[in-house]
């Protein structure tokens, strides 16, 4: 179990750099998501050839995969726009919220009894993201985009947690990425009749940060994701990834000065997201142990 944790943070670590290639690439939210899902199909095309993968799953069992990457699609849509209209700080902040939509959503999808503890845990992140909120009125969009990401991203990680018992990760990854292309391919012409303004097109520095995003902090960290959810529970890894802001907000202190921007109900809200995640640990620890 120790391995798996120190996996599991090495996941979130990877997961910091999100934020900040969300902020470098320059085009929008929706067409940045496309490229990255497009390419990292295509990673993962060569990565299950190459590791010789054979699928044991059937037609209608890709397509359920297929449906349960849509769910991450749709969160990277609204966790970029949150981003782009706030920043990296908001946007990765914002994706605390995740254990807490977790702790609502698992018990009612799995028809299960509603965890005290993890409800408890999950107060404390709501209580350091509304001190967080209070800094800065003018993201509200933003605000409102990441809690919508987050419940997405909850979602995702339920039931995912059920597919990664059954098929090898490296192929639920790559038929969620192709499945995300599909659909968000799809979406394309709408979002431009409706946003024609935006940017669409990335430059040569886009497709190098792209490429990276799409191989680091997608394929890599996907494949971890599911590697260790099949030995830790959703709660667990999705509170574990509040400590995500804290790595991507030293990183937007460090390359976008963004230190300047928050005050200190900003620290304050970070220091309850980090308690919930140091005791979340502690009680799976023992329980494990």
């Amino acid at each position: 179990m120790k391995k798996t944790y120190l996996m599991l943070h090495l996941a979130v670590i990877l997961a910091g750099f999100t934020g900040v290639f969300g902020k470098l690439i320059t085009v929008n939210e929706l067409m940045l998501t496309w490229y990255r899902v497009l390419l990292s199909a295509i990673i993962l095309f060569f990565v299950v050839k190459l590791f010789k993968v054979n699928s044991q799953a059937t037609r209608a069992q890709k397509m359920r995969i297929g449906k349960t990457g849509l769910l991450l699609a749709i969160h990277w849509i609204f966790f970029y726009g949150s981003i782009k209209y706030a920043n990296i700080s908001i946007g990765v902040v914002c994706y605390c919220l995740t254990s807490f939509f977790t702790a609502i959503f698992e018990p009612l999808i799995n028809r299960k009894k509603f965890n005290i503890i993890q409800l408890a845990l999950s107060l404390l992140t709501l209580i350091g993201i509304s001190l967080i909120f209070h800094f800065d009125a003018s993201y509200q969009l933003g605000i409102l985009l990441g809690v919508i990401s987050s419940a997405f991203a909850a979602l995702y990680t339920i039931y995912n947690e059920k597919l990664v018992r059954h098929y090898d990760s490296k192929q639920i990854i790559f038929y969620q990425m192709t499945a995300s292309a599909i659909g968000v391919t799809l979406l394309i012409p709408l979002y431009y009749y409706c946003f024609p303004q935006q940017q669409y097109i990335p430059t040569g520095t886009d497709m190098i940060y792209l490429f990276l995003l799409a191989l680091l902090c997608t394929v890599g960290l996907y494949v971890m994701f599911a590697e260790i959810l099949k030995k830790i529970s959703a709660f667990t890894v999705n509170l574990t990834f509040n400590l995500e802001p804290i790595y991507a907000i030293i990183l937007a202190f460090l390359f976008f000065n963004e230190g300047q921007q928050v005050n200190m109900s900003f620290y304050v809200g970070l220091g309850f997201v980090t308690s919930s995640v140091v005791l979340q640990t502690i009680l799976s620890l023992k329980k494990k142990g």
